[in-house]
């Protein structure tokens, strides 16, 4: 079983499902963007989560996924699953028992730690706190460690106490917490003091596209990001350089960053997703008909142009950065 060691210092990219125009999965697009993939300089990947749509795929195509990024990550790539329940579900046991069930089938089909999405239907009862902890505790059932989901409440996810917090962290099978807020750096900067404070060997994963480069100033260990679906090796280079120290060119690498989560992470912030399959077809990964995501909101057809000038600008200015690096070596 994975610890969190296993995690730290990496970035997993939360990866979207290729999907036809009427909504079917793309299989030939999904092999094609594995195989691309798993060529980066990743720790893994995260499959089931809001990117992938994990809540919304019927099961017999979640199951395909899975199984398509199990056969294509190398031996030593994680696989992260997220375990939820559907949005609709609002009785508790039912809620509780259909997210053990997708936990339980995300350990059968191969996955090494759990995403877990935060029960949202909980979030304005008496009880909640005692039904969130139970909610992971069956999760963690399955058999496999888990990933802590803090996520704003505007995308679904639910502000736990620091109380929740702690006996959540204080569990031995869970190896830390993503963080995504948006645009809360405050909240962002409590969790990490939380962490720090009361469980300092369980690691902060940050989920936040739109400030990056500082979550991980302010101390996170590992990403798992969205954004990193696509333009992942410029990530990955962010990343590695705030571990190995280079600040020049850490600092050279967050404005590039930046650019992309301004034209990807905007409002409608749901349509993110459609947004990265695009980012893809411009890099040549996935064909265009299947940069489709059927339950994202419509964008505008310009957004796809401003995006394709973003990626053109970022590889212009990625070679800069290189081509100073070789200079000083």
């Amino acid at each position: 079983m994975i610890g969190a060691n296993d995690l730290a210092g990496k970035l997993i990219p939360a990866v979207p499902v290729p999907s036809h125009a009427t909504g079917g999965l793309h299989e030939q697009a999904l092999e094609a963007y594995a195989a691309w993939m798993v060529r980066q300089p990743i720790g893994g990947v995260a499959v089931w989560a809001h990117t992938g749509r994990g809540l919304c795929l019927p099961v017999s195509v979640r199951d395909r996924v899975l199984q398509t990024w199990r056969k294509f990550l190398p031996s030593g790539s994680l696989l992260v699953a997220a375990a939820g329940a559907p949005p609709e579900q609002e009785t508790p046991s039912l809620l509780i028992e259909e997210a053990h069930a997708m936990a339980c089938r995300a350990a059968e089909l191969g996955a090494d730690a759990l995403l877990v999405y935060p029960p949202a239907a909980l979030r304005e009862r008496r009880d909640r706190d005692a039904l969130i902890v139970r909610y992971h505790s069956r999760i963690a059932d399955a058999g496999l460690p888990l990933v802590l989901f803090y996520l704003y409440e505007a995308a679904g996810g639910i502000s736990y106490s620091p109380e929740v917090l702690a006996e959540l962290l204080a569990r031995s099978d869970v190896l830390g917490i993503k963080i995504a807020t948006l645009d809360s750096i405050m909240t962002f900067q409590d969790i990490v003091r939380l962490v720090k404070e009361q469980a300092p060997a369980k690691l902060v994963i940050t989920g936040e596209d739109r400030f990056l480069a500082y979550s991980l100033m302010c101390g996170a260990g590992a990403a798992l990001i969205g954004m990193a679906a696509a333009c992942t090796d410029l990530q990955a280079e962010l990343l590695r350089t705030h571990r190995e120290g280079r600040t020049r060119e850490f600092l050279a690498l967050s404005p590039l960053i930046d650019d992309l989560a301004q034209h990807t992470f905007i409002a409608p912030m749901d349509g993110y997703i459609q947004r990265m399959l695009w980012c893809l077809v411009h890099q040549k990964v996935i064909p265009p008909e299947a940069a489709h995501d059927p339950w994202g909101p419509p964008l505008a057809p310009a957004e796809f142009d401003r995006i394709g000038n973003c990626l053109e600008r970022l590889r212009r200015c990625q070679l800069s950065v290189v081509s100073c690096q070789l200079s000083e070596d």
